[in-house]
């Protein structure tokens, strides 16, 4: 018999989180929650979504990877031509929530987008795999395609010209930071009273921190 889908649900019961244990960073009290993630079995732990605003104000998500994070915010790599380079360059206001269901917790963050500087675009460029890099010049990202045939033709001529040659980066792809005004560090509990711990950047640049009815 096929389930309901009003029967799924999930009883979390593995841990709570109290003002008293959590750090008034939220920066500091991301790094702890994602150092946790590290020692799990979680496939991508960087994976997050980023929701983007498009031109006819319809908003748009999708899973990226977060490459970098410290107090200036939270770092992604794209095609600045893509879909969501452009929604981004057009309206410079995100979203990103971070789901990890085995440890039952999520982080949404809220912000600002800036682009970071070249050499750190650079920087990392060099460290992905080649065929990475290649890939960063073989796709015009989010463009329409007849074929997939094309796609792999245009890596495998690609492939020959750099074969003994560095991949530089392409003008069009690069880095965006989201700079938080927001996060919110949401911890399951039993009987959907779940724990939600918001913290919000004050007009003079202070972290507030308040409890949010789950």
């Amino acid at each position: 018999m096929e389930q309901s889908l009003a029967d799924l649900r999930q009883n979390y019961t593995r841990d709570g989180l109290l003002e008293a244990d959590a750090d008034p960073d939220p920066f500091i009290q991301f790094k702890v929650w994602f150092d946790q993630v590290l020692s799990t079995s979680i496939i991508e732990p960087n994976a997050m979504t980023l929701a983007t605003v498009g031109a006819n104000g319809q908003p748009k998500a999708r899973i990226v990877l977060l490459k970098h994070f410290d107090n200036r915010g939270f770092t992604f790599f794209t095609n600045y031509n893509s879909q969501k380079g452009q929604e981004l360059e057009q309206t410079p206001q995100a979203a990103l929530v971070f789901w990890w269901g085995e440890l039952e917790r999520q982080i949404r963050i809220e912000g600002s987008i800036e682009k970071v500087d070249t050499a750190e675009s650079d920087g990392y460029f060099s460290l992905r795999p080649w065929e990475s890099r290649l890939g960063a010049w073989a796709s015009q990202q989010s463009e329409v395609i007849e074929s997939r045939d094309i796609l792999e033709k245009r890596l495998e001529k690609l492939k020959s010209e750099y074969a003994d040659l560095t991949v530089p980066r392409p003008p069009h792809w690069g880095g965006f930071r989201l700079i938080p005004d927001l996060l919110e560090f949401w911890q399951g509990r039993p009987s959907r009273l779940h724990d939600r711990l918001c913290y919000r950047r004050s007009k003079e640049g202070q972290w507030l921190r308040e409890r949010l009815s789950p």
